[in-house]
């Protein structure tokens, strides 16, 4: 079977990374004598091994990897793909062997007309002499800058058209990713001369877009599904469309209630509260655009509330996929430590 590695007690790292170069898709599904996935060896597992000073194939390999049945249909096996932002799955068979491996690369998917509108134009001024010299967007997770993992996810569900608005540091991104070519997608620019928030920068966009379109903040990384979000907004009939979160926060005391004469109705000890909250990533059609001011500051909660007060249809669309704000170092060291545990490699 291709790209599959038979381990035994005399297989050595050397050895294994051997086959892994020669599959030539940065991963191995390793197997025993009797055809039964022991484990997965990927590209990053040899990478880390390699900075721990570790050689020991037993605890190299990813000896629980996620895997799905091999009666599982196509769609199904994307689906779960793309949720865990991974590239390949093993499959395997009712007597616990490995059947094959599904690739997400060898997948064509169908290009859709939908442009993607990423805000990339941030200071990232709270992380500090981080980004110093390198936009918020171009931090690296897992070795990867951000922005190149927001623009792969949406490439892998089949969106090819992306709009870049960039203003700190812009040369840094532009020459990372020039016209998108090398990454099969399309790029354009929409350069900022002056911060114009969230929203703003959607008036500089020159050409007419048809079709409805996604706006992420640079800073965002998440494993949503963003065909099902927006079979959600078309489905709905919705002009402007926000991606929110459950939040919960648990207040530290006990919450007396009242009412208007300050009798006391109601005790709660330390209560949860429940909030959905904006997670910076929305869907609005095209003629949201001419409610965006020209060359102004104008961000995207403020066009909601205009557009919620001339009574156009708005919708929330709860989310529960891996959600990060990258805006403090924290959240960036937390991002970096989800990859290395539910990343590709883990």
């Amino acid at each position: 079977m291709k790209h599959t590695i038979k381990l035994n007690e005399k297989t050595t790292f050397n050895e294994a990374i051997g086959e892994l170069d020669k599959a030539g898709v940065g991963f191995l599904a390793c197997v025993n004598s009797d055809n039964v996935l022991i484990g997965i060896l990927t590209d990053g597992d040899v990478r880390r091994a390699i900075l721990n000073g570790e050689s020991d194939l037993k605890n190299i390999i990813n000896s629980n990897p996620f895997t799905m049945s091999s009666q599982a249909n196509k769609q199904e096996i994307i689906a779960k793909l793309i949720k865990l932002h991974r590239r390949h799955m093993p499959l395997i068979n009712t007597a616990g062997e490995l059947d094959s491996v599904f690739y997400l690369d060898s997948v064509e998917f169908e290009n859709k007309k939908n442009s993607v509108v990423i805000m990339a134009g941030g200071l990232g001024s709270r992380l500090g002499k981080l980004t110093e010299h390198t936009p918020k967007p171009m931090l690296t997770v897992g070795g990867k800058p951000i922005l190149k993992h927001i623009l792969e996810q949406f490439r892998e569900q089949g969106f090819r058209n992306f709009i870049f608005c960039v203003n700190y540091k812009k040369e840094v991104i532009k020459d990372y990713f020039g016209d998108g070519s090398k990454l099969g997608v399309d790029i354009s620019y929409v350069e900022e001369k002056k911060r114009l928030g969230t929203a703003g920068a959607l008036s500089l966009i020159e050409h007419k877009l048809e079709h409805p379109f996604f706006i992420i903040n640079g800073d965002v990384m998440t494993n949503l599904d963003f065909s099902s979000f927006l079979e959600s907004h078309v489905s709905s009939k919705s002009f402007a469309t926000m991606a929110v979160r459950e939040f919960e926060h648990q207040i530290a005391y006990g919450v007396v209630e009242t009412d208007d004469h300050s009798n006391i109705v109601g005790l709660t000890e330390k209560p949860t509260v429940k909030y959905n909250i904006n997670s910076g990533v929305y869907i609005l059609s095209p003629d949201t655009l001419d409610f965006v001011p020209q060359d102004v500051f104008y961000d995207m909660p403020s066009l909601f509330e205009d557009l919620i007060s001339l009574d156009y249809n708005t919708k929330a669309y709860l989310i529960d996929d891996y959600w990060i704000d990258i805006g403090i170092e924290e959240q960036l060291n937390k991002a970096n430590k989800d990859f290395s545990v539910n990343g590709e490699s883990k």
